[in-house]
């Protein structure tokens, strides 16, 4: 049972001076028995008052309001966490749309995330969906197959897409990184009826070449009958490993972002985020992403202005 030491700093740097900085914190792994918080502390500049709440996707929550003027936001994560077996793969799951129909009638959140979002190409998504979904199928090998569709059919080329890079877009030049994979198989689940959800997380490094390693991550979790939630990652075309650390889940990115808030101010800022994982061993990966935020045009009004800025720029690799 490996135990990884992950570093996660995000700092906001601004021209001139903000305040009342109001943000929320989703970087606490996910409770459940396939990993196991050791230690975590979180370190925020101007040190402020931390409350904490589950959202409505049951992910663990910080909220702070930074008041007093600043010209840097820095908040860091130091976390120890153990990872743990996680049973029975799913693909030893051969229960197929009878058993997944009993599971979803009456089930809110599951009804939740079966339905696709209206996309101008859901064509495009049809016609895929049509090579995988079969009646004599399991839901975890029609999970699978589009897993591996993605892999096989969609480039990995950082730097193309961004946090408002659409479905349809990423659909008309089939390349992206891991979060805009994750997006295009929730729609391909979704079009058949299968619950799906989105995943942030880390991938630390294991020396086998997994991309996305040691950077903030993103994945897939479908519902497989007889099983449950069941992570699996069209980036590397994978069902998750131990080397997978949840943080949050969510219908998409949006309910998953790592930081986001507002503040007072009429600054242009910048944003750093920073992810080294460590090993019992001493050994270190690391990975800096410099990040473009958007800027503020001078006509706004600086006394009453409230930017809000979302860590949705903190895009995840």
């Amino acid at each position: 049972m490996p135990v990884f030491k992950i570093q996660h700093i995000t700092r906001y740097d601004y021209d001139r001076p903000v305040r009342e900085s109001v943000n929320e914190v989703r970087i606490f792994p996910y409770a459940g028995g396939e990993q196991e918080i050791l230690q975590q502390e979180l370190i925020i500049t101007g040190h402020p008052g931390l409350h904490y709440f589950q959202d409505y996707w049951q992910n663990k929550v910080a909220v702070f309001n930074l008041a007093e003027p600043h010209m840097e936001m820095v908040i860091e994560s130091r976390l120890t966490v153990r990872t743990n077996p996680s049973g029975p793969s799913p693909q030893h799951f051969s229960n197929g749309r009878d058993i997944l129909q009993q599971d979803v009638d009456g089930n809110i959140q599951l009804l939740e995330l079966n339905s696709p979002d209206p996309i101008a190409g859901q064509a495009a998504i049809d016609e895929i969906v049509k090579q995988v979904d079969q009646p004599w199928k399991s839901i975890a090998t029609m999970v699978q197959e589009c897993n591996q569709f993605i892999f096989v059919h969609f480039k990995y080329i950082k730097g193309i897409t961004d946090i408002e890079t659409t479905v349809d877009e990423i659909l008309e030049h089939r390349s992206g990184v891991c979060q805009d994979f994750a997006h295009v198989m929730l729609q391909m689940l979704r079009t058949m009826g299968i619950p799906s959800r989105y995943v942030s997380g880390y991938i630390c490094p294991n020396k086998n070449g997994m991309r996305g390693e040691g950077a903030t991550h993103a994945w897939v979790e479908a519902w497989i009958p007889g099983h449950g939630w069941a992570g699996i990652d069209p980036t590397n075309n994978v069902w998750v490993t131990r080397d997978h650390v949840k943080l949050a889940v969510g219908r998409n990115f949006t309910d998953c972002t790592p930081v986001k808030g507002t503040f007072k101010g009429p600054a242009h800022q910048k944003l750093q985020v920073y992810v080294s994982v460590g090993y019992e061993d001493g050994h270190v990966f690391e990975e800096m992403n410099r990040v473009t935020m958007q800027e503020l045009p001078s006509t706004q009004p600086v006394e009453d202005l409230m930017e809000s800025f979302d860590s949705q720029q903190q895009q995840q690799q």
